[in-house]
């Protein structure tokens, strides 16, 4: 008798542990499901646990009228508006609602022009309507942007400045021009247009 329970107790280990391999299999499965779905929840594809690092925009601002610029040069005792006393820069109501700041090239600018013998003659500034930092740029690295406009007046036809649309073409380019050497050199350009002072053409 204790053959036959032993016979048959044999058949119910077997489909039991068909039963075991089975339940273990999705256990397993779902155990991987999960780790994936922990994983791609971590990775941030899913929901919303993981946030982005947000770099601060530590570019030149636009500054109102009015407005103070935190990197304008200080003024030193004694120099400023009349007494002795801080100058502040008298705006007008109108136009543009920011503050505008000009730079003047020190020195003229003089090139040959495209497929010419006619000589150019320049004296150029540029304005921007951002923080001082791009008047700083300006100074710092005016012998490369003197270069730059140097190479856009060289690659300049005669036939392009002799009428105003010409000319407003040249100022656009020089303006793209600075504008690539400071995003090079401090990663943003900022200048809005440039300015002829004299123009000249021998």
């Amino acid at each position: 008798m204790s053959d036959k329970k032993d016979k048959d107790a044999k058949p119910k280990k077997k489909g039991g542990g068909k039963m075991v391999m089975i339940l273990g299999g999705a256990v397993a499965m779902l155990a991987i499901g999960g780790g994936g779905a922990y994983g791609l929840v971590a990775a941030g594809v899913i929901g919303g646990g993981h946030k982005e690092e947000v770099k601060e925009d530590n570019r030149p601002k636009l500054i109102k009228k009015g407005e103070e610029d935190p990197y304008a040069p200080k003024a030193k005792e004694g120099e400023g508006g009349e007494g002795g006393g801080e100058g502040k820069e008298m705006e007008g109501e109108g136009g543009s609602e920011y503050r505008t700041l000009y730079y003047s090239f020190a020195d003229d600018f003089t090139s040959n022009l495209k497929d010419s013998d006619a000589l150019v003659q320049l004296s150029v500034a540029c304005s921007t309507r951002r923080d001082y930092r791009v008047m700083a740029w300006l100074k710092k690295h005016e012998l490369a942007i003197r270069s730059a406009l140097l190479d856009v007046l060289a690659e300049t036809p005669e036939a392009d400045i002799q009428n105003s649309q010409g000319k407003d073409r040249l100022q656009k380019r020089m303006t793209a021009a600075i504008n690539k050497v400071l995003t090079q050199t401090e990663g943003f350009g900022g200048i809005d247009a440039v300015y002829f002072k004299s123009f000249i053409v021998q």
